[in-house]
Order: structure tokens, then C-alpha cells, then sequence
């Protein structure tokens, strides 16, 4: 997604921002001013699954609150900031066009910065009451970036690593049994060519599993000793590099790539960033049965996708009590079965009722899928300027030409 933080932070803000008539903690009034409105959600429109969710939501809350729900599909969120930002500057600090955004990194920074959002606001929602900051640390940081009740957290992705018991029993599950399996095993272990997303992300995992302080992630790069602090990477890549797939002469350029180097039989190992890639592919004949997920001993890198309420949005209330329906058991269940989504949940288990957790617990994940328990720790994103700093530090000592 384009990132619009340069052109917002050139452009004037005219006035100051409106003042929030809602009144978020409220919720009576909330649901009573709700009822009749349209809410205008500008979200992702590339996934066919994705949008009958956002369908079936939107007839819910019609149904239950008497709010519309009008999916705007965009192909690239920037286009609902620029949205937001053209009315800003135009002085139009109500009625706004857009009254919820899936926003996420640095588009949400921008409009946060830039006064462009309304709140806070999600932490007054009731169904705030299932999601637990300390335990998941990503619902309440986006991309390091403080939400303060700006934005509310409705699904969860988490890096996982999945391999073919046919030919590896057990796992490895921190950085030195990586590196014994590799140089046991030549070439039986890749990742994605960075500055692919995925390969990227592999930099950032294997130093937050290095590091033995990694809070320094959380701060820009410019603030921290790079080159010091990033050493441990590049010492463990040396060792590990010769021993890859096709001896990190070659990698491959993305996520379902690697799917299919599993099933050709030339690699054990793999990363994503989907917990349930393992048991989809097998759903769709791409992997064998044989082919399970594990994720590292100190845990990994999770972030949550999150909507956000413009600063003039014309549905203030009805975006809250969408955003509200999102995070329901009922909701957070839909989605995170493989057959409608297969999203990962922003809820913490022990914050559910015994009912409300049975929905879960009915929820056929898949053979090759971790239950919310298993996943264990999510660490927060580091900071964004770090995958910017990897993948080019990546590309100058190992990148190659494909």
C-alpha cells in the first residue's frame, strides 16, 4: 500500500479538528443514535472471502442495530486517506465520505499524526472487555505505533513455520537448531528473497529469537546503534547461508513458492505469516497430509489488522457499533474458521465465558493448524524503519539475481 505520510506532512491543516459529538462510553447513546445510519467502510475488496464477511456483518448489525453497512472496496487504503485528506484541507470537518477504514502501519501513523481520526474510542467499546493488551501486545500497537484508542483491533496474523514430519520428526524451534538442522540437512531449509514481505520478516524474526534485549526493535533504527545491534544477524546468516536451499545462491520469491518446493520434496522448512497456510494447502491438494506448524521457543511476530474512524466521518456511532459487532465472539469465531476466513482472533481465551469459548473450540482449524493456546507468545512488529533497514542491508551481503 502507498503511504501517504510525505504528502500529509506537507500539507497544511486547516482549522483545528472538529469536536466528537459521541460520546463512546456511552454506549446507550451510541446504539440509539446508531439506529438508521449508514456506515460508508472503505476496506480491502481483493478477497471474495473477505468481502462476503464484510456481507455478513454488515447484515447483522442491519439486522440487530438497524445500521447499514455500505463496503466501499479499494485497492490500496491510501485512496481512503486521501479521501479523508482532501476533505480536510478543504475545511469540510463533518459529513465526511468515509466513516470506517481498515487501516494499518504507516497509513495509520500518517492520519494519527495529521489529526485525521476520531477518538479514542475502543477501548469504551463493550466487547473491548474480551481483548487482553498485556497478553497480545500487537492489539494496542500498530507497527510500534501507540494506538490510544484510535483505532480497534479485529483480526489477527502470526508468523508461523510449518514442515513434512515424513522427513523431519521434530522441528527446530530456536536459531541454534536452525542452524544444526542446516548443516545437517544442506539445502533443506529457504526463505523468501527479501525485500519480499515475507523474506523480510524472516530478518526480523530470527533477530527479535537473537537478540537477548529485543525491546531495542521497538525504536526507529536512527535512534538505536544499527550496526552493532544488527551484527548478530548477519554472523548467524553467514554460518546458515551456504547451507540453504540451492546454497543461498537462489531463494524463493515468495510465500507460495516455497509451497511448492515442499511438495516437490526439496525442502523440510518453511515460514509464513498465515497460521493456517499448512492446513489450506493441504485442504487444496497443494501439500500432503503429512505437513504440520510450530512457531519458535520464544514466540512470534504478530500484528492485527484494525479499523479506524476519520476525524469527520458522518456515522460516528454506527462505525463504533460495527466495530463493536467485529470484535463479538460470535464474530472473531466466523472468522477465524478456515472455511469462512480462517483470520486469526484478537480475543484472549480466558477472558471468555465457557459458552462463548465453546464456539472456538468447535471451529475445525485444520489438521495442520495451532489452536490460539499453541501459537504462545506474539511479539509486537518492530518498528517500521527495521524491515526497511534489513532488506537493504539483506540485498547488499546476500542479495542475488534471479
Amino acid at each position: 500500500m502507498k503511504v501517504l505520510a510525505a504528502s500529509l506532512a506537507a500539507t497544511a491543516l486547516i482549522g483545528t479538528t472538529a469536536l466528537a459529538e459521541p460520546t463512546p462510553a456511552d454506549w446507550d447513546s451510541i446504539l440509539s443514535a446508531a439506529e438508521g445510519q449508514t456506515v460508508y467502510w472503505n476496506a480491502w475488496g481483493g478477497s471474495t472471502v473477505t468481502n462476503d464477511f464484510i456481507a455478513w456483518a454488515g447484515d447483522q448489525v442491519a439486522e440487530r442495530y438497524g445500521v447499514t453497512v455500505e463496503h466501499v472496496k479499494l485497492s490500496d487504503t491510501a485512496d481512503a486517506v486521501s479521501r479523508v485528506l482532501a476533505e480536510k484541507t478543504a475545511g469540510q470537518d463533518d459529513q465526511g465520505a468515509i466513516d470506517l477504514i481498515w487501516i494499518n502501519g504507516a497509513n495509520f501513523a500518517s492520519m494519527k499524526e495529521n489529526g485525521l481520526l476520531f477518538g479514542p474510542w475502543a477501548s469504551d467499546l463493550p466487547n473491548w472487555a474480551y481483548v487482553n493488551p498485556v497478553e497480545n501486545p500487537a492489539v494496542v500497537g500498530d507497527f510500534t505505533v501507540p494506538t490510544d484508542g484510535l483505532e480497534s483491533p479485529w483480526a489477527m496474523a502470526q508468523v508461523v513455520y510449518y514442515y513434512d514430519t515424513a522427513r523431519l520428526p521434530s522441528p527446530p524451534t530456536t536459531p541454534a537448531a536452525f542452524a544444526e538442522f542446516a548443516a545437517a540437512n544442506p539445502g533443506r531449509f529457504t526463505f523468501p528473497q527479501p525485500p519480499d514481505f515475507l523474506g523480510t520478516t524472516y530478518l526480523k524474526q530470527t533477530l527479535y529469537d537473537l537478540l537477548d534485549d529485543p525491546s531495542v526493535l521497538q525504536k526507529p533504527v536512527a535512534d538505536v546503534d544499527y550496526p552493532a545491534v544488527s551484527q548478530v544477524l548477519w554472523d548467524y546468516l553467514d554460518d546458515l547461508t551456504p547451507n540453504l536451499w540451492r546454497a543461498g545462491r537462489a531463494y524463493p520469491q515468495n510465500g507460495p513458492r516455497q509451497i511448492q518446493l515442499m511438495a516437490d520434496g526439496e525442502i523440510d522448512v518453511a515460514i509464513s505469516f498465515n497460521p493456517n497456510i499448512a492446513s489450506n494447502a493441504i485442504e487444496n491438494g497443494e501439500l500432503p497430509d503429512t505437513v504440520r506448524t510450530f512457531v519458535t521457543d520464544n514466540g512470534t511476530i504478530g500484528n492485527a489488522s484494525f479499523v479506524a474512524i476519520p476525524y469527520n466521518a458522518t456515522a460516528k456511532e454506527g462505525a463504533m457499533v460495527l466495530a463493536n459487532f467485529l470484535l463479538s465472539p460470535e464474530a472473531q469465531a466466523r472468522a477465524q474458521n478456515p472455511a469462512v476466513l480462517g483470520y486469526g482472533t484478537v480475543l484472549s481465551m480466558d477472558a471468555l465465558s465457557p459458552e462463548d469459548r465453546a464456539l472456538f473450540d468447535a471451529i475445525d482449524l485444520g489438521v495442520a493448524t495451532l489452536t490460539p493456546a499453541e501459537l504462545g507468545t506474539t511479539l509486537a512488529e518492530p518498528h517500521p524503519s527495521w524491515a526497511t533497514a534489513l532488506a537493504e542491508d539483506w540485498v547488499k551481503r546476500y542479495g542475488v539475481t534471479q
